[in-house]
């Protein structure tokens, strides 16, 4: 859904990234590798994201504070991403722009992503197997003590699971955990008041599918 908003994974990746983490400053590099993109793809995109402010370039000059330059267009890259200035070293970073005019908002909208990818969930869950019962929690609700993000109860194939949860942790920088079941076992759970059940059904959480009820 934000990639339809935004028009590029990349750009999403990357807003992802600075406005979850606003306190942080990143390098090129360091940003190809934590959304697992091109860096040709991430260099374009900065450039972009610089140009209309939401984020900020900063220059290190060896061990002086950081200080925040103005948008300005970056050239391509050459083997290294420092340059000597006499005896000092610049290291060029990128973080985002608290001062950006629009940057609450924006801000907002990734904040709730976890909602957008509600749409997606469903979408995807007829292509796992037979699913008897699907929630969501944790993360996806704003519940930070449950157990788990997401419970599947069915005949499910695990490595479309897997899959589907490798590249949305990879969208939104952070990690899922779930959990799948058979549905003779979360049946046998829940007549025992099992623990970990208990508290997934008993809490915060959002029914994707339920026909065991």
């Amino acid at each position: 859904m934000l990639e339809q908003l935004f028009g590029s994974r990349t750009r999403t990746r990357l807003l992802n990234l600075f406005l979850k983490h606003p306190e942080k400053k990143f390098f090129i590099r360091e940003l190809t590798r934590k959304i697992d993109t091109q860096i040709n793809s991430v260099r374009r995109e900065l450039k972009n994201l610089l140009e209309c402010g939401i984020i900020e370039e900063v220059i290190e000059v060896g061990m002086s504070q950081p200080r925040a330059e103005s948008a300005s267009s970056i050239k391509p890259a050459k083997k290294r991403l420092t340059k000597k200035n006499g005896d000092s070293t610049l290291r060029k970073y990128f973080r985002a722009n608290p001062a950006f005019l629009l940057y609450d908002e924006i801000s907002s909208l990734f904040l709730k992503s976890p909602l957008l990818l509600q749409k997606r969930f469903l979408k995807e869950l007829s292509t796992f197997g037979t699913v008897e019962f699907a929630m969501l929690s944790g993360f996806f609700v704003g519940k930070t003590d449950s157990p788990v993000d997401m419970l599947i109860v069915g005949d499910v194939e695990k490595n479309r699971i897997n899959k589907l949860i490798s590249s949305i942790e990879r969208e939104i920088d952070q990690e899922i955990n779930y959990s799948v079941m058979k549905k003779n076992e979360f049946l046998y759970r829940k007549s025992i008041t099992d623990r970990f059940l208990f508290t997934l059904l008993e809490g915060k959480k959002l029914v994707l599918v339920d026909h065991l009820s």
